[in-house]
């Protein structure tokens, strides 16, 4: 084969119309070959030593390697676990950098660096070839075609509205998607998910991970599978099983021009603090093999084991400039090759941390922050993870918004019927000015949600006050033991027709508050139609009808909200004072930006009011300059009915109501001003000011 020395300067296999070129960084390896398989992956063709190596980047220019072309790397250097090197040759491993991905992992003990079952561990030393059950790298041209006119939305946040979903679980039981499409990428831009999302109003949808992602050998071995997608292996190829039908590259890129021609975001969860090849014990597919000292925290004393700040067994050193290079480089390709508009961050302080813990000014939230082709991106942090010092809501700079876990658990607890909460409430309902009002953040920081992918669905929020998670192999262990949920009287699925009202209140409930808080609300899909996991609360390794939308609720009245939630988004985009670009202010006149805070009276509410023992009673007015009408808004989390006084603002004689959850269908009715009336029990009241 004709070979020359190619260039370091961009890293992964880069096809040139000549051939290709490939370069891999390793700053302690002692020889690199390339190696190249036949087209089913089964045999290795050439091994081909790289020649060159610049600031620890080894590479070679290949000519007449063509698109399609199958390889994967051997890296020879010192394999001594004692001092942090892993070094195994006999171990064919992924490019980091590589586009696609051809074949599926194949467990077996070869894929581990060490002889499994010996009583020295990973100190031992296997010489078995692993190649033939490793996934292949694909060289690949990303030459795409995105049409003359395929623009970005380009949602500002305040008129954000996020919708999570998995893209095999939404679509797979569908029945309205076409059979051939469900559980694909193409499924999320069919006809159906698109006229659903505009139906919603949602503006953005956030698919949980895409990246390439293997199954754990643990999950195999119990017949299950890492449904969700949290073990990365491969930061820039597509998961092949949204796209059995052809390239995963392309097949995503066409979802997201579909969604942009509807004008609907796409957000991408990503997970950057870890890898699949797990703590000391774990295989060498990748990263480990390639150089386990650059890519990964160590133990400082013995760095034969791993500073776990993810529960996973391992952690991305983002410290490295080269780690660091290539989370940017992939953040990068996913915004100019696949056009997406935003990220969801997993864990994400571990991206930020250094030798002493989180760091606001780390490599990685600066390089972020003076990234030009990543300044329009929305960026959300999950802003915790599990080291010491993990837990930083409010913490991330004015760029960011975060996951605000404070709002799930306060509307949690108060919407479950907790007393002496209404102070912490009404703090959450106007964007937690708490947390995160401080450095220039706006209430856009905050992204409200009650429920997420990892906890009880809104259905089995309010039908299970326990866990059920049996179905994980894990004897009930995992999933988080405290969800302040409820069963309202009996756990799991019920005839009892009270029972049934009460738990379709308490969504209606969390919903409205979801819609009529200050920030940006993030719903889980699924939650519109009733999807139920059965009490699983950690559903990450069923890829079955737990863990798929079960969308029968369709045909369910109680159970079908898309006609409610479509009512509250349209509340949402009528009245900008649920979505303010800047915070408001407290005791200010109504007709202005302001809150004003009301007691069951109407009066102004005072220090002894927010202090009222077991208060499960809140009301206020938000004003607006812009439509010059205010809204009030009522929340009743008590089990009896509350009298109340519409507010006496001289400025507006009558109030509309638009909202009241008690009521299956909603229907507005006019009253003037200061008339008495009654919150029905559990409820929320939502009325308009008009002159």
């Amino acid at each position: 084969m004709r070979i020359s020395a190619g260039t370091p300067h961009r890293l992964g296999a880069t096809w040139d119309g000549r051939g290709t070129n490939f370069a891999l960084f390793s700053a302690s390896a002692h020889r690199v070959e390339l190696c190249l398989f036949d087209s089913q992956g089964r045999r290795e063709l050439e091994r081909i030593p790289l020649p060159e190596r610049n600031e620890d980047v080894w590479h070679i220019h290949v000519a007449d390697v063509m698109p399609g072309q199958l390889y994967g790397y051997r890296v020879h250097g010192p394999y001594e676990p004692e001092h942090g090197h892993r070094f195994n040759p006999y171990k064919l491993l992924l490019d980091p950098y590589a586009r696609r991905l051809a074949g599926r992992l194949v467990w077996s003990d070869a894929h581990f660096g060490y002889r499994a079952g010996s009583v020295r561990e990973d100190l031992s030393f296997d010489r078995r070839d692993n190649a033939r059950g490793m996934p292949k790298c694909v060289v690949f041209d990303e030459t795409y075609n995105w049409g003359p006119h395929e623009l970005r939305p380009n949602i500002p946040w305040e008129d954000t509205i996020i919708y999570e979903a998995h893209v095999k679980g939404l679509t797979h039981q569908h029945p309205e998607v076409p059979p051939h499409l469900r559980g694909t990428f193409r499924a999320l831009a069919s006809d159906t998910m698109i006229d659903h999302f505009k139906r919603l109003g949602v503006t953005t949808v956030e698919l949980l991970p895409v990246h390439g992602f293997i199954d754990d050998r643990m999950l195999i071995e119990k017949k299950l599978v890492n449904y969700w997608g949290y073990n990365s292996i491969a930061f820039f190829a597509p998961e092949a099983r949204y796209a059995p039908d052809g390239n995963p590259l392309d097949a995503f890129r066409m979802t997201v021009a579909k969604l942009h021609d509807a004008g609907i975001e796409v957000m991408l969860d990503v997970v950057y603090n870890h890898t699949a090849e797990g703590n000391h014990l774990g295989p060498t597919l990748s990263f480990r093999g390639i150089d386990n000292r650059s890519y990964y925290w160590l133990k400082p004393d013995t760095p034969r084991y791993y500073d776990d700040f993810t529960g996973t067994g391992n952690s991305l050193n983002l410290t490295h400039p080269r780690v660091l290079q290539m989370v940017m480089d992939s953040l990068r390709f996913w915004v100019e090759q696949c056009h997406v508009d935003g990220f969801r961050f997993d864990l994400a302080p571990t991206l930020a941390r250094g030798p002493h813990g989180f760091e606001r000014a780390s490599p990685f939230l600066m390089a972020v922050r003076q990234d030009p082709v990543l300044a329009g991106v929305k960026f959300v942090a999950e802003p915790w993870d599990v080291g010491l010092g993990g837990y930083q809501v409010g913490g991330f700079p004015s760029q960011w918004s975060e996951w605000n876990d404070r709002y799930r658990r306060t509307l949690r607890r108060y919407w479950a019927g907790e007393g002496n909460l209404i102070g912490d409430v009404s703090a959450r309902m106007i964007a937690s000015p708490d947390v995160f009002k401080h450095d220039g953040r706006l209430p856009r920081a905050s992204i409200n949600h009650v429920t997420v992918h990892d906890g009880f669905t809104l259905m089995d929020l309010f039908s299970y006050a326990e866990k059920h998670n049996l179905a994980n192999g894990e004897n009930n262990a995992d999933g988080a033991g405290d969800s302040h949920s409820i069963n309202c009287g009996e756990e799991g699925p019920t005839d009892d027709p009270a029972i049934n009202a009460l738990r379709c209140r308490l969504r209606r409930n969390q919903l409205a508050c979801l819609l009529l808080a200050q920030g940006v609300p993030l719903l889980l899909a699924g939650d519109e139609v009733g999807n139920s996991q059965s009490g699983n609360n950690n559903a990450y390794c069923q890829d079955n009808e737990i863990g798929w939308i079960d969308w029968s609720g369709l045909h369910r009245k109680p159970d079908n909200m898309i006609g409610f939630l479509a009512h509250l988004t349209a509340l949402r985009r009528r009245f900008p004072q649920l979505r303010p670009r800047h915070w408001v202010e407290h005791l200010v006149p109504a007709t202005s930006n302001g809150v004003l805070w009301l007691t069951p009276t109407g009066e102004e509410m005072t220090e002894s009011d927010w202090k009222f023992p077991e208060g499960r009673f809140l009301s206020y007015v938000l004003g607006s300059s812009d439509t010059r009408s205010p809204l009030y808004i009522v929340l009743n989390a008590a089990p009896e009915a509350i009298d109340f006084v519409l507010p006496k603002l001289e400025a507006f004689s009558r109030w509309e109501r638009l909202l009241d959850t008690a009521e299956d269908d909603q229907v507005s009715a006019i009253f003037d001003r200061a008339t008495a009336l009654r919150a029905p029990p559990r409820a929320v009241l939502v009325f308009a000011g008009m002159t």
